[in-house]
Formats: C-alpha cells, sequence, structure tokens
C-alpha cells in the first residue's frame, strides 16, 4: 500500500525533493527500504502470506525515485536496496517463468499472472533506472506470458490453466508494453479480447473492476488516439463521480482490497497523462 500510494503522488509531479508531496514520498521510501531484507526481499514473509505483490510494487515505486534523489548516501542506499530486490526477484522466478504469490522456492514452484505482472513491472522500472536485471529473467517472463495466452487472446490464471481472465489479460498487455514488447505477435489478439471484456466501464467482468481498469487504462493510455480519449472521458466521470469527498479529503471507499488500494489505482488512472514516471509514458 505504502509503495501504491508513494507512486500516485509521484505521478502528481512531485518528488522527493520538490512538490507538495515530497514530505510523505520521502517518508515511503525511507519506510520501503527498512524494509529490506538481507535476501533481497522488500517486505516480511512472516506477516504477509502474498509478500511478491509488495516487493513488485516497491521496486516500481523506489526505481521511480532514484533519478531524482539528491543525497549521496540516500542514493547509494537505494542502488543497493534495488540491486538486492532484483537478485531476489530472479531467484523467486518460476521454472515457468512467472512468480507466484511467495518465492518459487517456498511456494513449491507455483506461479500466478496478476503477481507476474507485478515482477515485471518493477524490475523495468529498475532497469531504466540503471540498476542491472539480467535479460533472461525478462525473456523467461515474457515466454511465461505466451505461454499462459489462449487461443481467444485471453490469458489464464497461471501456467497451469484456470481460464482466461480479462484483468490479467489487461495487466499482461500492459507487461509486455513495459517491457518493449510493442509489436509483439500476441498483442492484437490480447487486446481485442480485453475491449470485449474491459471495453464497457461499467460492466464488472470477471475479477476486481478497479484492479483490472488499473492495468487496462494503462493499456488504453499506450494506445493514445481516439480510444483513450473516449475511455478517459468515460472513466474520469465514473471515477470522480464515486469519490467520497471529507472536508480537504477526496477517496474511493469501495475496493475488494480497501479504500488506499483503490484510491492509490484510481489516482494512477487519473494522473497517467501527466507523464510524469518513465514507467507510465507513451
Amino acid at each position: 500500500m505504502t509503495a501504491l500510494a508513494g507512486t500516485a503522488m509521484l505521478l502528481e509531479g512531485s518528488t522527493t525533493t520538490q512538490g507538495r508531496y515530497a514530505d510523505p514520498i520521502r517518508q515511503a521510501v525511507d519506510y520501503l527500504v527498512s524494509r529490506g531484507r538481507v535476501n533481497g526481499l522488500i517486505g516480511d514473509p512472516k506477516s504477509d502470506d502474498r509478500y511478491t505483490y509488495g516487493h513488485g510494487f516497491s521496486m516500481l515505486f523506489l526505481s521511480q525515485v532514484l533519478g531524482e534523489e539528491e543525497d549521496e548516501r540516500r542514493r547509494e542506499e537505494l542502488v543497493r536496496v534495488l540491486t538486492k530486490a532484483v537478485e531476489f526477484s530472479g531467484r523467486a522466478q518460476t521454472a515457468d517463468g512467472g512468480w507466484g504469490y511467495v518465492s518459487a522456492k517456498d511456494g513449491n514452484n507455483f506461479d500466478e499472472g496478476s503477481t507476474t505482472i507485478t515482477q515485471v513491472q518493477g524490475l523495468r522500472g529498475c532497469r531504466n533506472a540503471g540498476v542491472p536485471v539480467p535479460r533472461e529473467i525478462i525473456d523467461k517472463a515474457i515466454a511465461y506470458i505466451h505461454k499462459c495466452t489462449m487461443p481467444d487472446g485471453g490469458v489464464q490464471y497461471s501456467s497451469k490453466g484456470g481460464g482466461g481472465r480479462p484483468a490479467i489479460s489487461a495487466a499482461a498487455i500492459a507487461c509486455l508494453f513495459n517491457a518493449g514488447e510493442y509489436d509483439d505477435t500476441h498483442v492484437p489478439r490480447m487486446l481485442d479480447y480485453a475491449e470485449k471484456h474491459l471495453g464497457n466501464i461499467g460492466n464488472n467482468g470477471f475479477g476486481h473492476w478497479h484492479y483490472a481498469h488499473f492495468y487496462y487504462a494503462q493499456v488504453m493510455y499506450r494506445e493514445g488516439g481516439r480510444k483513450w480519449e473516449a475511455y478517459r472521458g468515460q472513466m474520469e466521470k465514473r471515477l470522480l463521480a464515486e469519490g467520497q469527498a471529507d472536508g480537504d479529503l477526496l477517496f474511493w471507499p469501495q475496493g475488494y482490497i480497501g479504500p488506499v488500494y483503490t484510491t492509490a489505482t484510481n489516482l494512477t488512472i487519473l494522473q497517467l497523462e501527466n507523464g510524469t514516471l518513465p514507467i507510465y509514458q507513451r
């Protein structure tokens, strides 16, 4: 939650050194750095049975602040934490190239689509920031997405099966785009599938609506043009209507995980056009 919220504040345009949210962004950085473990995991496996989510989101957030960090010691610490985090992700990858809720070494080599996407986005953020990421890790992840893509373009829950999931399909497209795979041969089918199930923003489809559109919005933004303009107009109208005001506060209370998650993901959608973060830029 800290990494997601911090990312939403970065999207506004603030950094660790300037902007209205500079102080809480620095606090988020300090908190996540303090949660870096000896083995490279950012998180606590004893209190989180799905710690790869937090690890992936943390890599993404910390990699986005690295280029703005002016303090030499803090920058060195960030590089150290992210380097070890990349190494941990490499060790946690399954034989099929994906990631599960926990490290493959701890989870009987289980893989799952949504955690795989968070790892790839985090790793890509690290690579963009200059932290070394072995190419084979990304290549294996892309091969994993291909393996999980069904003939109709839907991406299934796991390499072991589970059927096509619109939310994971949208996330997989965003993942391929983040990895630079814009001309991937699977993308046209995947786009058709995602648009069929998620193009009508009033249709929740299968899975969690806010999670699905957190990634589908990234896909539509990358696509640009009239599709993005139409989608953005509908989405902004819906999200602003659903937000709840409390004095100077605006938040979104609904969602499967909770209001912080929903608010952070919705703020990401609403601020994509700011173009402030490399991972989300066209």
